[in-house]
């Protein structure tokens, strides 16, 4: 038997429990890791409280990222060994798969031997972010050092890891954040400018970063209101990539300012990167390559314990985070 977190209803933190289940042994393209740590995601949160693209089966595990050491392999499986010390990108599924627990069977094609400087607590925070970002804003955007890009909900994991790698190919970055509490912060950690929206116009401030051009990229997480003033601020031709959908009021469509300035409104998903083998691929590369020279590094905000699981989903609803929430095991 091994602890396990799951939920038996959809809602708060409050229903998350850690339970004694017997994990079975791994499918024939699986295998099985024991779990050393995994990130929390606001896609989890989404997930357990019954507003994500996927509906939980009950009782349902949860979690999209872990690393730890494979200590089984499925009949199919040749590409690892037991005993090897890998993290996994987020599957296609989080119905099907879960890493929230000491023990979880992974597809074995989104296991990665990540590089052996990092730590347990790194290693569980690197997949779901920069392959996220990888995808929309190097492989979708075609992101350049001629670019601008709008990086909403900046201070998450993902939004840091954007800020990363849009400095990494020389792309001015404009980060937002609700208030001035974190504005240091990102400045501190890279980002070109910030723009506290709650306290500023986000339209008019792009204008005056970009000379009027306004931004070519947006990648946003939140959705609602924050679309039309998107949309005002990118320059013609411009795209968003909508990857979230923070906001819980309604998202009116901009139609006249994609009209007229030929916008591109992306929906995204890291499973379009995932499902594709050449991708993947180029998107791994990419990814290690840069975390081994220092280009990409993981920011950890604060790290829990398995029994501490529902205070960290409490702690990542606070939204006071600067970087990733970490579980270790």
């Amino acid at each position: 038997m091994s602890r396990i977190v799951r939920f038996h209803q959809n809602g708060g933190p409050e229903v998350l429990r850690i339970e004694n289940v017997e994990v079975p042994p791994p499918a024939p393209t699986e295998v099985t890791l024991q779990v050393k740590a995994f990130g929390v995601n606001r896609a989890e949160s989404m997930f357990r409280s019954g507003r994500y693209v996927e509906s939980p089966v009950f009782p349902a595990r949860l979690g999209y990222e872990a690393a730890g050491i494979v200590t089984a392999l499925g009949s199919e499986v040749t590409s690892l060994q037991i005993g090897d010390a890998v993290s996994i990108v987020p599957p296609l599924s989080i119905t099907r798969w879960g890493t929230y627990g000491e023990v979880a069977n992974v597809p074995a094609d989104v296991v990665v031997k990540h590089p052996a400087s990092l730590s347990w607590i790194e290693a569980a925070a690197i997949w779901m972010q920069y392959v996220t970002v990888w995808g929309a804003l190097i492989d979708l955007a075609k992101l350049t050092r001629d670019d601008a890009v709008i990086i909403t909900a900046a201070s998450s994991s993902v939004g840091l890891a954007a800020i990363q790698l849009a400095k990494s190919v020389g792309a001015t970055t404009i980060a937002t954040t609700r208030t001035s509490a974190k504005k240091d912060a990102l400045l501190s950690f890279g980002a070109d400018h910030v723009v506290a929206t709650q306290e500023e116009d986000l339209v008019a401030r792009v204008a005056e970063i970009t000379g009027g051009r306004g931004a070519r990229v947006a990648f946003d997480p939140v959705a609602g209101p924050m679309l039309e003033r998107l949309a005002a601020a990118l320059a013609h031709d411009g795209i968003i990539i909508e990857y979230g959908a923070l906001s819980t009021d309604a998202t009116p469509f901009p139609l006249f300012p994609v009209i007229d300035k030929l916008l591109t409104v992306r929906g995204y998903q890291y499973k379009q990167v995932v499902r594709d083998p050449a991708r993947f691929a180029e998107a791994k590369r990419f990814i290690l390559d840069a975390l081994a020279a220092g280009r990409l590094k993981p920011v950890i905000d604060k790290v829990f314990t398995l029994d501490q699981i529902v205070e960290a989903h409490r702690y990542l609803e606070s939204n006071q985070q600067f970087g990733k929430i970490v579980v270790t095991v």
